[in-house]
């Protein structure tokens, strides 16, 4: 589970209902939503929360570095509460459904120095692609 919250509390981050709701939804382990994803959510939660405000708070969010954006081929922006635990994705290539994976090894040492040329590697993104169950 993401301590997206605890996260958030820690920093001092006001937390106005609205807010509260957004991370709340957010919060969790494989969690990667849409921005209309994450409204529709925290609608059910607290109706009269807007789409703008949603927006809003998922910016400010990623700005602090507490939520990174994902996007695969093309699709909509997801959000991802797991920006400070190392991991990779693994997305369905027919729904498009994204689940977070740990693979073995340093991803960091996985690319000889012959096909660094000259760049200090500082950071990988790796996205593993196939067909889920419930596609499949």
């Amino acid at each position: 589970m993401s301590d997206l919250l605890t996260r958030l509390r820690g920093r001092g981050w006001r937390m106005t209902s609205q807010r509260r709701v957004v991370a709340e939804v957010l919060d969790g382990d494989h969690v990667h939503l849409t921005a209309d994803e994450v409204h529709a959510r925290a609608a059910q939660r607290l109706p009269e929360i807007s789409r703008a405000t949603v927006y809003n708070t998922l910016g400010e969010l990623v700005l602090l570095g507490e939520v990174t954006e994902v996007t695969t081929d093309g699709r909509a922006k997801r959000y991802d509460p797991n920006a400070h635990h190392p991991h990779q994705h693994l997305v369905c290539s027919r729904c498009g459904i994204i689940r977070d994976v740990h693979p073995a090894g340093d991803p960091l040492t996985g690319l000889p120095a012959a096909e660094r040329f000259g760049f200090t590697v500082t950071e990988v993104e790796i996205t593993y692609r196939g067909v889920c169950p419930a596609c499949a």
